[in-house]
């Protein structure tokens, strides 16, 4: 696969899907300071030093070619990362791999995250089509409403109801999308 296609900005419409910058540490720190993107994150990022360390790892994860995450740019706002797409591809072969995304506060409610989401995922299914990718899962805690419209609206269909487990204190949806041709 063409490095290019699968580092390269990407394009929807407004949107431009790009590698997140040393420059972003600002952006990303406001990001974090937001209780629903501190809700759905995994890792958290307190301060400098931890954005610093996000920065570096979303870096480390391109190129171990196991976890893509893309700064999220609308050029009709103009203002920066407007959010974060994500992709953790856990092996070639696997078959399946997971989304994730949040969206800063200032930018929520403009369809933001189901069209970037919507660019990650095709692009997903073109770059690692033939390393067997077929299927991509996105987790939430069932309260989030919100990511429920988002998968929805991306195409991603409701999958069943996940147990509580760290780092997730309740329970969770898991949403799926598949490949063309490779089942609902």
């Amino acid at each position: 696969m063409d490095d290019h296609l699968r580092n390269g900005p990407l394009r929807a419409g407004s949107l431009v899907l790009r590698p997140w910058l040393p420059g972003d540490l600002t952006v990303l720190l406001d990001a974090y300071r937001d209780p629903a993107v501190q809700a759905g994150s995994r890792a958290p990022v307190e301060d400098e030093e931890a954005a610093a360390r996000w920065l570096r790892d979303q870096d480390e994860g391109r190129a171990s070619g196991l976890r893509h995450s893309f700064a999220v740019v609308d050029t009709a706002l103009g203002d920066g990362p407007a959010g974060n797409v994500v992709l953790a591809y856990p092996a070639p072969g696997s078959g399946s791999a997971e989304v994730g995304y949040w969206t800063a506060a200032h930018a929520r409610g403009r369809g933001i995250a189901p069209q970037a989401l919507e660019a990650l995922t095709d692009w997903a299914f073109t770059a690692f089509a033939g390393d067997g990718l077929v299927r991509l899962d996105l987790l939430h805690e069932v309260d989030n409403e919100a990511s429920c419209r988002v998968a929805e609206k991306a195409g991603y269909g409701f999958a069943e109801v996940l147990p509580a487990r760290p780092p997730w204190p309740r329970e969770g949806h898991r949403h799926v999308r598949r490949a063309a041709g490779h089942g609902g």
